[in-house]
């Protein structure tokens, strides 16, 4: 079945954690741009939700790193952290572990990929889940790729994980939506946080709506940690996305530095083309 839905979107804690901080119509209007995504992706009908984040140590730490990691279970738990600090109360998250299975394995056709039957989701899987799927009905499958300690899976490798999943996604019966949620810019836990850099993200947004592979592939890890702060490195999830829509342009519909959120807040979709035209 192809992919019927894509986008991507930011995941920084004080998105929910922080509310009420930010300027009233920032804060509003990004919602807004939220809830806009969230009716798309009600429309478009999927069976499962496959989500492509980068947590932040909660399951994976330096003792153990894989490149990606792609959860196969039937339930989730989430979130890791404090419900009262994050903004969102814990609660399980229906998974597929069947539909997980079929994906991992054709990922493994041609990506090596680890795979974890048991996963709590942090913020960088829980924020978008709280806008998009409020209701938790929908069936997620959780892949993690590491932006967080080097050495950093390539460019080039995030966007054949987002091939290999459109080839995944396509020999299935299931409808399969995918969102990438990262970045862009910012200096999470250092001194910089809720430093933005606009210009340097909406180049990168720029190449994204264009889906120009060489483009997206020429950010070099120095430049991106210069630029976009170590936080930068999830540029590899709106890669992914990138790689599954190849062919099609996207839009974005929402993007704002909010210092509040510490991140320039994004969110964009992918006028998607079938697969080969």
């Amino acid at each position: 079945m192809p992919l019927v839905f894509a986008g991507v979107c930011s995941h920084a804690p004080g998105i929910t954690g922080r509310k009420n901080l930010a300027d009233p119509q920032a804060k509003s209007s990004f919602y807004s741009a939220f809830n806009d995504m969230r009716d798309a992706l009600r429309r478009s009908a999927p069976d499962a939700l496959v989500i492509v984040g980068a947590e932040h140590f909660a399951n994976f730490f330096m003792n153990n790193m894989p490149a990606f990691a792609v959860g196969m279970a039937d339930r989730y738990e989430g979130p890791i952290e404090d419900e009262r600090w994050l903004g969102i109360a814990r609660r399980s998250i229906p998974g597929n572990k069947e539909l997980s299975l079929a994906i991992i394995s054709s990922l493994m056709q041609t990506i090596d990929v680890a795979y974890a039957e048991e996963w709590k989701f942090d913020h960088g899987i829980m924020v978008p889940l709280h806008f998009l799927t409020p209701d938790y009905d929908l069936p997620v499958i959780p892949i993690n790729i590491n932006c967080q300690g080097p050495p950093l899976p390539p460019l080039h490798r995030a966007y054949a994980l987002g091939q290999a999943l459109r080839q995944a996604g396509d020999a299935l019966p299931a409808r399969i939506a995918l969102i990438g949620t990262g970045g862009i810019s910012h200096w999470p836990a250092t001194p910089n946080s809720g430093k933005i850099n606009e210009a340097w993200d909406r180049e990168f947004l720029g190449r994204w709506k264009m889906n120009s592979r060489d483009q997206l592939l020429g950010y070099s890890d120095e430049e991106t940690y210069r630029q976009g702060g170590q936080g930068g490195f999830e540029i590899r999830t709106f890669i992914a996305v990138a790689g599954a829509t190849e062919g099609s342009a996207g839009e974005v519909w929402y993007y704002r530095p909010i210092p509040e959120f510490a991140v320039g807040c994004t969110v964009g979709v992918v006028k998607l083309r079938p697969a080969g035209d």
